[in-house]
């Protein structure tokens, strides 16, 4: 038995309207190879004004070319790329990174050793007034939370405050866009979740336009205004956070995006046949009776399931074949008797055994995403 608390259906279901400034920056069907490999294939993408937009895919899939490709430190084959409407790369133009209104924050900081925190954020602005620039430094030293550290060298920092004095770095010149290109990957696990936040809240507080390149899904979306998903060099998927993760537009976005599993199944009658039992229609986004009689996949995220012990050896609906112990909860990977493969997670109170029965039943409050079965 499926049981399900959906109040409507997918179709009628109507997404919040967002407010989103002009365009700051645009790629129009930007396209680089090196050799025989394409890196970035005919990608186009806007990013809105005080916008933080996060390129995310896996190693691999041309999300840095096209950082690089931002920031000026390549050129593209083909397609154009415009800042504030200027085009800053094309057929007929390409503009000197240090003549882009663009910042970027290196992977590893890369600060300058030789001189204090201070000389550091002031380093993009020596053609300021000296009184400008100090009012300056004093600004973002404070906002970032390291006055006092001004005249210290960088080797007296944590990885964290090196962090921020980098964005303070970039952030100088009041760039129109500001690149970030993978920001916590050398930070400690446990400084990640803590600098995220502090991140996203001093780009907020300036309001600068802000694109990050991450392979972490978790980065991604619990500081991103959007998500664009990068495969092979195209964006697959854009979209706010929760309707990337919720609402995949093909099977490689959600397959990516968290642990997804498939059942399959055929519509007839305005009902979808499944191991977990029978789906109504209703409950999956934009199945309509258009689609009476095809066999689809429906996907299924860990927390749509709930596993429970079964009676005996002959009940149930599947076997547990791989559990995942992660702190809070247990991952369990469940191999039902039709050969489908679903995740079932559980606080981890709930200790359920390898080899074990168990019936798997669905318990969604949303609706479920589908795609052509295999």
């Amino acid at each position: 038995m499926i049981e399900h608390t959906v109040q409507s259906a997918a179709n009628d279901r109507v997404e919040p309207t967002v407010q989103r400034g002009d365009p700051v920056l645009e790629l129009d069907g930007v396209s680089r190879s090196f050799g025989a490999e394409t890196a970035v294939d005919d990608l186009s993408l806007s990013v809105y004004e005080g916008e933080l937009l996060t390129l995310l895919g896996p190693s691999g899939c041309g999300k840095t070319t096209t950082l690089r490709l931002l920031a000026g430190l390549d050129r593209p084959d083909e397609g154009s790329i415009r800042v504030e409407e200027e085009a800053v790369a094309g057929p007929d133009s390409f503009v000197a990174p240090d003549d882009r209104d663009v910042g970027l924050v290196f992977q590893s900081f890369a600060l300058f050793p030789h001189l204090t925190v201070g000389e550091n954020v002031a380093f993009g602005i020596d053609d300021w007034s000296a009184d400008e620039r100090d009012e300056r430094v004093a600004e973002l030293l404070e906002l970032i939370g390291l006055p006092e550290y001004r005249d210290h060298s960088p080797d007296d920092l944590s990885g964290g405050q090196r962090q921020r004095v980098a964005l303070a770095r970039s952030l100088a010149p009041e760039p129109d866009v500001l690149l970030l290109d993978e920001p916590f990957s050398n930070l400690d696990v446990s400084l990640r979740t803590e600098m995220r936040e502090e991140v996203r809240n001093i780009i907020k507080e300036t309001g600068v336009t802000a694109v990050s390149v991450t392979h972490d899904q978790e980065e991604a979306l619990s500081i991103s205004d959007r998500v664009a998903v990068i495969h092979e060099g195209s964006v697959e998927q854009v979209g706010r956070p929760e309707v990337v993760f919720e609402q995949p537009e093909s099977r490689f976005v959600a397959e990516f995006l968290g642990q997804a599993g498939f059942v399959s199944g055929q519509l007839a009658s305005g009902v979808v046949e499944t191991d977990l039992g029978t789906l109504p229609a209703d409950v999956i986004e934009g199945l309509g009776r258009e689609y009476d009689g095809a066999t689809i996949d429906v996907m299924v995220r860990p927390d749509d399931l709930v596993a429970t012990p079964a009676d005996g050896p002959d009940e149930g609906n599947g076997e547990i074949v791989h559990r995942q112990y992660t702190g809070p909860s247990f991952v369990y990977q469940v191999a039902l008797d039709g050969g489908d493969s679903v995740y079932c997670e559980h606080n981890h109170a709930d200790n359920l055994a390898l080899d074990q029965r168990v019936r798997v039943d669905l318990q969604v409050d949303h609706p479920l995403a589908w795609f052509p079965a295999e």
